[in-house]
């Protein structure tokens, strides 16, 4: 399988007043044209390395890796106009909340646009964001196109960011909690057409997520993070079977639909797998 992303030691850091923190501690992986779900409680570190790999880690703080190379590009080395080349067009991010991702003052066919139009016409870029809007199961796109994030429900923002993110078919797309606000029935045909990319056009998916199921049917490969670190990677398939105590304790935790068990399970950590 050829390395879509290559990823040596990459390292967050952010000031504090006690010194510098690391947040994420020396995670490496390859990606290839797969599915890849991270894993990890809140505060793991997983959405922070989802935005270091796209140059959006948050001033004040610091992403550094030994090795961070995106289809032959060195990103450690990028310059802004090399981002702006890459960003929306080859690598993109559905940002986990579309209330602080979505501009408040454009409305979203505004938004959708000003993606599309970077590799299409005003006209076949409006086609296209109709299209991808209902592609997302928006039942009134036409209304919804010309709506303001305000005035759209969570869910529904939620797929209009999914749209946004996907109608330039990036070749790299990392997805923050794509499904956490939406109903079944739209997560089930989110999921279709971030396999359909996956499967037919060969992107690369990072899928970051709490739904341990979820991931385990429907990633390749599974990254499990602990305190800004690796602690598990495997095949989502063997992800109920997994060695890690960490990831282990996970698992114990989801509710169970019977069985009643009492009392509920709870994770009993270790100072060891911080370190």
């Amino acid at each position: 399988m050829t390395a879509l992303l290559t990823v040596e030691d990459l390292r967050v850091t952010f000031p504090t007043r006690q010194g510098p923190s690391e947040v994420v501690r020396g995670v490496s992986f390859t990606l290839g044209r797969e599915r890849l779900g991270i894993v990890g409680e809140s505060g793991s570190g997983k959405s922070q390395t989802g935005r270091a790999l796209l140059g959006l880690t948050p001033p004040p703080g610091k992403a550094t890796a030994r090795t961070l190379n995106f289809d032959g590009i060195d990103l450690r080395t990028a310059t802004p106009a090399k981002w702006r080349e890459l960003r929306g067009i080859r690598m993109s991010m559905v940002m986990q909340d579309p209330k602080f991702s979505l501009n408040p003052v454009m409305t979203i066919g505004k938004q959708l646009m000003e993606a599309a139009t970077r590799t299409a016409g005003r006209t076949e870029a409006r086609d296209r964001a109709m299209a991808m809007l209902e592609a997302v199961q928006i039942r009134d796109p036409d209304r919804v196109f010309r709506a303001y994030p305000h005035e759209m429900s969570g869910g529904m923002g939620q797929r209009a960011m999914i749209a946004m993110m996907l109608i330039t078919e990036p070749d790299l797309l990392i997805a923050d909690e794509p499904t956490s606000a939406l109903d079944v029935t739209v997560q089930i045909e989110v999921l279709r057409i971030l396999d359909r990319l996956v499967t037919d056009r060969g992107m690369g998916l990072i899928f970051i997520s709490h739904d341990l199921r979820l991931v385990s049917s429907f990633c390749d490969r599974v990254l499990v993070m602990y305190a800004g670190r690796v602690v598990e990677e495997l095949a989502a398939s063997d992800l109920a079977n997994a060695q890690h105590p960490y990831t282990q304790g996970l698992f114990k935790c989801l509710p169970q639909v019977s069985g009643g068990q009492r009392p509920l399970p709870t994770l009993q950590r270790d100072a060891a797998w911080a370190r």
